[in-house]
């Protein structure tokens, strides 16, 4: 049985934990407001479906079973999180359980608010830390030890947690597209490195998004100082001083970067280069619905120049569903969940069992060389860096 989609308002929320994408009818899906954290921008250009109605209750995790019905697992996870209503069915009809799931705003804001309520958890199992926010997020201790047995399909390089207590779920890479025709009709050739971008033609070409409001925003941030590095002769301070000094237009959220501010979208913005993902000229196909057999996009992909971001799922401590917890975990790790991930979210699977639909073997590409830098590397130093940004580009 599913419920209607509920708006929580702000106040409820600050009296249930002490603070304060494209969206499916089923099943439950509860929307809390965003905060000014960095958040989870999803790179698939499919438009929202508004949400259906209100409620005056936010529910808990320890109101998990209502008496004498259905077995409920919350399920928290930012906002781009998707997944095709056969698969959640899939797994409720399996397991005798009502999924909800309680999309809590942006990746940052999401966190927050998990940690704020950690003595009164709102859900059971939270989806979305990412790479950024992993350590942060594992020194608030809100999550338990489960080493899944499908741990084992998941390549060693997204496993970033030795304690398990956060498991890879699915990866994807933030990267400059470029408008193919806009390109051509100027007579210019794609950058073949970042600092090209720099150069006088290139000037008033290229958008970005604010990393202090923009999950690809602060990856490409990552991105760039993991390839001009902090000291030397040519640092990221230098390259961004000069990306100002070319007229680089700042957008506060990757949708109006993409469908705004890019020529290369269905918006025909004024500017052929946007920071998006390596998987969005597949999902330009895809959503073209048949008119497109080959992208109009392209990946500016030099060593050391694109991000990876893997997003990880972990069970909240305080769940009274530890056993329902562990089989969705599985579950997520598993073929038919995995195999769900590349249309929905536009992002690759973690398990290498998983299979790839057909628009990302032909159109979606990985980049050879991603910015190396660890998740305790960026949590030391991510708001001060962001600051130091700030203060270059925008005053």
């Amino acid at each position: 049985m599913r419920r209607l989609t509920l708006f929580l308002l702000f106040t409820l929320l600050l009296a249930a934990c002490g603070t304060p994408g494209a969206e499916r009818a089923n099943p439950t899906i509860i929307t809390t407001p965003a905060a000014n954290v960095v958040p989870a921008a999803s790179p698939t250009p499919a438009p929202a479906t508004p949400a259906a109605a209100n409620s005056t209750a936010i529910p808990t995790a320890a109101a998990a079973t209502p008496q004498g019905g259905t077995a409920r697992l919350v399920v928290m996870s930012h906002d781009s999180f998707n997944v095709s209503d056969e698969v959640v069915q899939a797994f409720e009809t399996a397991n005798g359980v009502e999924l909800e799931f309680l999309k809590a705003g942006d990746t940052g804001s999401a966190l927050n608010r998990a940690i704020l309520s950690k003595n009164a958890p709102l859900a059971d199992v939270f989806f979305g830390v990412d790479n950024t926010f992993l350590s942060r997020a594992l020194a608030a201790d809100i999550f338990e030890p489960y080493a899944s047995p499908y741990l084992q399909s998941v390549p060693d390089d997204l496993k970033l947690d030795a304690s398990n207590r956060l498991l890879p779920i699915d990866f994807g890479y933030v990267n400059i597209n470029y408008d193919k025709a806009a390109l051509q009709q100027a007579g210019l050739t794609p950058p073949a490195s970042l600092r090209d971008l720099t150069r006088p033609e290139w000037k008033g070409l290229l958008v970005v998004q604010n990393p202090a409001t923009s999950s690809p925003g602060l990856a490409f941030l990552m991105a760039t100082i993991g390839y001009f590095g902090e000291s030397g002769d040519y640092t990221w301070q230098d390259f961004w001083r000069e990306l100002r000094a070319n007229d680089v237009y700042v957008s506060q959220d990757w949708s109006d970067a993409y469908y705004t501010q890019f020529s290369g979208s269905s918006g025909k913005g004024p500017r052929p280069l946007v920071v998006s993902y390596a998987t969005s000229p597949a999902a330009e196909v895809h959503f073209s619905e048949g008119k497109l057999t080959e992208p109009p996009t392209g990946n500016l992909l030099p060593p050391g120049g694109s991000f990876r971001q893997v997003e990880f799922v972990g069970i909240l401590k305080g769940t009274q569903q530890r056993a329902l917890a562990e089989k969705f975990v599985d579950f997520m790790l598993q073929p038919q969940f995995q195999n769900d991930i590349p249309l929905q979210m536009f992002v690759y699977p973690a398990s290498s069992q998983a299979q790839l639909p057909e628009v990302f073997q032909q159109f979606a590409e990985v980049p050879a060389q991603p910015a190396a830098i660890s998740p305790d590397q960026i949590e030391r130093n991510r708001e001060t860096w962001i600051e130091e940004w700030t203060r270059i580009v925008l005053r």
